[in-house]
Parts: structure tokens; sequence; C-alpha cells
């Protein structure tokens, strides 16, 4: 009976530290939004003009509830604490540009992420090696550190610049990336691996939707980069967390789609003049709305609908081929 209640205890400290995580977030937006920077609007995205005077660098607050809840209710160890500080340090840069009278240049923002990524390399590394579980293929391969973490600094990059592109609708990034996050639960519960992180997830994804009680449309705050490029980080590290970061990329397609197509069409214009998708405006979401007229709430609902799709399908398939 003892080992009951201390169970019962356990999952209750769980509850708490959930709910605290969500009414933590909803509590402090409230209260603290009057504080925050207000958006300019963006000149080149379809309806900027509509967020101008808005507040802007939510993320500030839902990180910092997110990173308390974890350290208070979650099991820490010290690989966890340098994640959640590389989280906040993530934030912070985001924040600072998105309160700065004059935006960031992409060099910059581009070389303080590659900074935060190897830093992410390094302390999964040490902490857990250079092995990569291949999905659907039950095989588990051992790379040379060099090249893992290349992969692995590439691959948060990635994560945060194309979910910061992603954020142009209220509403779709932060749905999208809770998507994305339950279909990595899933896969965690599935291979049986890192029980802590699952939770360290869970209160991630109750601070988003707090937030999104906000930020639906209509919205009356939005995340800035110190949100979409935390969330970004954060996705990337549950990706390496899983021991199969390749499930990124199925798990986070429509994010990947939506960001990523457009870096990949300013890349190759700037850096190899050559010009694709001509006739597509990047990111998707812009496309869909000036082109295919669909609204905001389209845009949201059936984004999330083609990745949860993708999410369970993925996850379907695990489940029959490991």
């Amino acid at each position: 009976m003892l080992g009951l209640f201390t169970d019962i205890d356990y999952y209750l400290i769980l509850l708490l530290g959930a709910l605290f995580a969500f009414g933590g977030t909803a509590y402090a937006t409230a209260k603290f939004k009057k504080y925050l920077p207000s958006d300019q609007g963006r000149a080149f995205a379809v309806e900027g003009a509509k967020s101008a005077g808005k507040a802007r660098g939510a993320g500030i607050i839902f990180v910092l509830v997110f990173t308390l809840s974890a350290l208070i209710f979650a099991e820490l160890s010290v690989e966890l604490v340098i994640y959640l500080l590389l989280v906040v340090f993530e934030m912070i840069t985001g924040f600072l540009d998105d309160a700065s009278a004059k935006p960031w240049g992409e060099y910059l923002k581009g070389f303080l992420d590659f900074v935060i990524a190897a830093l992410v390399a390094v302390n999964y590394i040490y902490f857990n090696g250079t092995a990569m579980y291949i999905p659907f293929a039950g095989a588990t391969i051992e790379l040379p550190v060099w090249l893992f973490g290349l992969l692995t600094i590439i691959l948060v990059w990635v994560a945060i610049n194309v979910t910061n592109c992603s954020d142009g609708v209220d509403g779709l990034s932060a749905s999208l990336v809770i998507t994305t996050l339950m279909g990595f639960y899933a896969a965690y519960e599935i291979f049986g691996e890192c029980g802590e992180f699952s939770y360290v997830i869970v209160l991630f994804i109750m601070c988003l939707m707090a937030y999104l009680w906000f930020n639906a449309t209509p919205s009356i705050i939005l995340m800035g980069d110190a949100g979409s490029r935390a969330m970004g980080i954060f996705v990337a590290i549950v990706a390496l967390k899983s021991g199969s970061p390749l499930l990124y990329i199925l798990l986070s397609l429509v994010l990947i789609l939506d960001g990523g197509l457009g870096l990949l069409k300013v890349a190759l214009i700037r850096f190899c003049k050559i010009h694709i998708l001509k006739n597509t405006r990047t990111p998707l979401h812009d496309h869909v709305r000036k082109n295919l007229e669909w609204s905001n709430t389209h845009v949201v609902f059936r984004f999330v609908i083609v990745q949860a799709f993708i999410c369970v399908l993925t996850i379907y398939a695990i489940m029959i081929f490991d």
C-alpha cells in the first residue's frame, strides 16, 4: 500500500507541474503582456500590417515559465539543465531582436544560432554518444564524432530557422510544434527511452497551449523571435533525445516545408544565382493566403491536419516495422 500511495503522490506531483506550466503561462501572459515591445508590422508578409501595435516577444514569458516548471517538477540532470539554459539563451537572443529598434542582421542571428547549435551537439554527444537509431529499419549505427556533431549542428540550425519562418499566422507555429511534440512523445513511449524527458515535453506543450489562448485568431499577442527560435531549438533537442533524430524530417515535415522552402529559395538566389519556385510565395502560409485565398483559420487547421496525419502514419509505421 505504501508503494501505491508513493506512486499516486508521484503522479499527482507530475499533474501539478503540468497545471503549473499552463496556469503560470496564462497568468504571467495576462499580467505582463503590457510590458512587451510592440510589433512594427512586417512589410513583406501577407497582412503583415495587421500585426502592428500588438504585444510582441511573448516567447520570453512561456519559455521562462517552462524553464521554471522543469526546474521545479522534472527529474533534473546536468544534461537537462544545460539544455534548459541553451533554450533560454536562444530565447534571449530572439527577444533582444524583438525589442530592438533596428532588427538584427541575418548573419548575426545565423552565427548565434550556429554557436548554440554547436553547444547542443557537444552536450548531447558527451552524455549520449554518437549512436543513431534508423526508424523502420530496426538498425542502430555509430557515427564518427565529427560527422554526428556536424549533422547535429545542421539539425538544430535548421529547426530554429524553419520554425522561426513559420511564425506568420496567428496560432500556426505553436500549433504545429505541439503536433510535432506529441508525435515525438508517442515515439518516446514506443522506444521506451528518455522517460524523464517525456515529461519535459508535456511541460512545454502545456506552456504553448496557454500561449495559444492569447494568440488564437484574432491574436492579442505575438511570440516573436523569442518564442519561435526557442521552440525550434527545443524541438531539435527532443528529436536528438529520441535517439532517432531522422524522425524530425517526418514529424516536422509541414514546418520544414513552410519555413524551409523560403530559406532554400533565398539561399540559392543569394549564393548560387539560381531562382526556384518563381510562382510560389514563401513561406508557404503566405502563398496559400494570397494565391489560394485561404483564411488564417483555414491555414492553421489545414496545416495542422496535414502534420497530424503524417505524425499518426509515422507512429503507426514505427509500431509495425520496429
